[in-house]
């Protein structure tokens, strides 16, 4: 019974398939411009996809919740108590799906993106593709106050991510992978393929390198195509024709990026109030979600406009059809139902409520200036267009993104300085007010620090035991002075070290510590001893601390050396560490990550020859482990400290199903080296050929 099961997993025509598919692209791979752009094209149309299919999914639950088109009269003519049950319905069905499916498909999905591009090298569950897609359209049809643009971000990341995974790329890769799926799915959303491009390497990537920018324009722009297959070439709101009336109109801009920047702050601090607010109820995802659904039931029964995307009352408020009190309303009333959308668990995003808000900010500043100043002030719905670039670039810490979507939407190139204007007082002063964007907040509340991410990762995976060097300069505390100078001025180390007769630490003298004794060196030589002029609070560290903690130990007392004691309790000093050598020892660690992901090939080329150059003087080794290694552990062996070589796979020989088969297994520091055991060992030639003279 067991045997059929594992033949059905895994059969072997499948097996085939993949292998074929992955040495058809394998000659693509070694063209690395080739490749990347062929699998940008395919994840922008993959992505564009995802985009039409989200909006298919949203008018088809739309229609089977509201009996009706997507629309404000179909909203507004609902009854009462069909606006409470479908939000809290909407609600409990998403609350389900994140519990027991998909944990991923909760929120607004950018800042999960961001993280798994900072701290997993983009790595995606393919899952989150549909999770995403079936979660968000059923949550905005329901009347979740969120948009879909975060939905389709993520799910074109997850695409990018798939097709990574599939192909075994390297990180590097998988991260431009990723960001062409962000780039595709803005692309779509707003029929806006440079607004999208710049998205991904302004709030996604944070670097505009060129290496990078143009898979993700190409993503981009096939995406669009899709996108305008299926929907037109028509932009995403229906936009008035702006005219700026007065060079004094300008004046009214700036004040409208104040009030942008400010409603943009408000929108961050009371969706993430909210969303602690539902985290610490001890309540499952599904009860808290039925419960935001009966609160932004309550409030589309008097504010309908809150419901779903809310495209149609944005549409109102671009043409002049609001009067400015409800709009005014209307800022603060979204505020509160996205909060409780997101807050509670809800599926969306939040690039259309910040339009939106942006939208009936924009109504409301522009009739009360054009009602003091008619003759020299454009319509309100001119002050709506401007002020919804303002609020998303101010939320968001992307200004560029937002001044191009709008810009791309109107095809006017008259509302660039305004919008300009307003975008970046808003994003200026929210920037001020507020370190973090809408998305950097949520990783920053885990304890992610999102653009040092990898690097602490590397840091805090490496011990000092793994950096420390043996050599130390040690003194007795009662060594004479005469001894202590002779000792400084003959070593290397920048330190010397007083320790008792118990070998403990207990102080630490440099030519600081001296340098005003040496001026009475005759009169003091003879009555001075070490333990007279060390300074006695010395800054330690122990072999088992990881390096992060070391190098913040660094920075905070600005040394470049510092003593290494023993984990065991006692203040037994074992050696010492140089922040030379933990900034070495990183460097060469992300060197490896990075170089990882090519793998494959190597091994590849590793069963024609027993050596492939990588890099510069690196090579891959395939060597047969020797005898002094057998029955060793990789700890023991220590390779790293030995012969500057790391391990990176061990081919071990398995006996299965009557036969002997070998595949690569990952080296951990207990795993013992058996006999016929290969190592896939990585460093410099001359270090090879020293390991197999072992």
């Amino acid at each position: 019974m067991q045997t059929k099961k594992s033949s059905f997993k895994t059969p072997s025509f499948i097996k085939n398939i993949n292998q074929r598919i992955l040495q058809t692209v394998d000659n693509f791979k070694m063209t690395e411009h080739t490749f990347v752009l062929i699998g940008a094209v395919i994840i922008g149309l993959l992505g564009g996809y995802g985009a039409v299919f989200i909006q298919l999914a949203i008018k088809f639950f739309h229609k089977v919740f509201w009996q009706g088109d997507i629309s404000l009269q179909t909203l507004i003519a609902a009854p009462w108590y069909w606006k409470l049950a479908v939000p809290t319905l909407g609600g409990l069905a998403v609350g389900l799906i994140i519990q027991f499916y998909s944990k991923e498909a909760k929120g607004h999905g950018v800042p999960e993106v961001m993280e798994a591009i900072a701290l997993r090298n983009g790595i995606i569950r393919a899952r989150v593709v549909l999770a995403k897609l079936f979660s968000s359209a059923l949550y905005i049809a329901a009347g979740g106050s969120v948009g879909r643009e975060g939905p389709v971000i993520q799910i074109g990341s997850a695409v990018g991510s798939t097709l990574g995974q599939f192909f075994k790329v390297n990180p590097k890769r998988m991260r431009i992978f990723v960001a062409c799926g962000a780039a595709s799915g803005i692309a779509a959303a707003f029929n806006a393929p440079v607004a999208g491009a710049l998205f991904a390497v302004e709030i996604i990537l944070g670097d505009f390198a060129v290496a990078q920018f143009s898979p993700i324009v190409l993503s981009s722009v096939a995406a669009t195509v899709v996108s305008r297959h299926y929907h037109g070439d028509f932009p995403a709101f229906v936009v008035p024709a702006y005219q700026l009336v007065s060079p004094f109109e300008l004046v009214n801009y700036l004040i409208l990026g104040f009030l942008a920047g400010l409603v943009a702050l408000l929108f961050i601090k009371v969706l993430y109030a909210s969303e602690d607010y539902f985290d610490n109820m001890k309540l499952p995802q599904f009860a808290k979600g039925a419960l935001g659904g009966i609160g932004i039931g309550l409030i589309g029964l008097y504010f309908p406009h809150i419901f779903g995307v809310g495209y149609d009352t944005m549409d109102m408020a671009l043409s002049g059809q609001f009067v400015w009190h409800l709009a005014l309303a209307l800022v603060f009333v979204k505020i509160i139902a996205t909060s409780i959308s997101l807050g509670s668990g809800g599926s969306g995003g939040i690039f259309a409520p910040s339009l939106f808000l942006g939208g009936m900010l924009g109504v409301a500043f522009g009739n009360m200036v054009h009602y003091l100043f008619p003759d020299w002030t454009a319509a309100s719905g001119a002050y709506a267009l401007v002020a919804m670039g303002g609020v998303v670039g101010a939320a968001t810490r992307g200004p560029i993104t937002a001044i191009l979507i709008i810009f791309e939407m109107t095809s006017d190139y008259k509302i660039i300085l305004p919008l300009m204007i307003t975008t970046i007082i808003a994003t200026l002063l929210a920037n001020r007010l507020h370190k973090e964007s809408i998305y950097t907040l949520k990783l920053v509340r885990r304890g992610i620090n999102l653009f040092g991410g990898r690097e602490l990762n590397v840091l805090r995976s490496l011990s000092v035991s793994s950096v420390i060097k043996q050599s130390i300069e040690l003194v007795h505390e009662n060594t004479p002075f005469p001894d202590i100078l002779k000792k400084l001025s003959n070593t290397t180390h920048n330190h010397v070290y007083v320790v008792d007769d118990q070998h403990k630490l207990t102080g630490v003298i440099s030519m600081q510590e001296i340098r005003q004794t040496i001026m009475d060196y005759d009169t003091l030589k003879y009555l001075l001893i070490a333990r007279d002029v060390a300074k006695p609070h010395v800054i330690t560290v122990r072999d088992s601390d990881n390096l992060d903690k070391v190098m913040k130990a660094f920075g905070r007392t600005g040394l470049e050396e510092l003593p290494v004691i023993a984990s065991n309790g006692d203040q037994e000093i074992i050696g010492t560490i140089w922040q030379s050598d933990v900034i070495d020892v990183y460097n060469h660690q992300i060197f490896l990550r990075d170089m990882s992901g090519e793998m494959g090939q190597s091994l590849r080329s590793l069963t024609r020859e027993k050596t492939v150059h990588v890099v510069d003087q690196y090579h891959l080794n395939e060597e047969e482990a020797p005898a002094a290694c057998i029955g060793q552990s990789i700890k023991e062996i220590d390779l790293r400290n030995r012969f500057n070589l790391e391990i990176l796979l061990i081919n071990r020989q398995f006996r299965e199903a009557n036969q002997y088969k070998r595949k690569y297994i990952q080296p951990k520091p207990d795993l013992v080296i058996n006999m016929n055991d290969t190592l896939l060992v990585f460093g410099k030639e001359k270090d090879i050929k020293r390991f197999q003279r072992l």
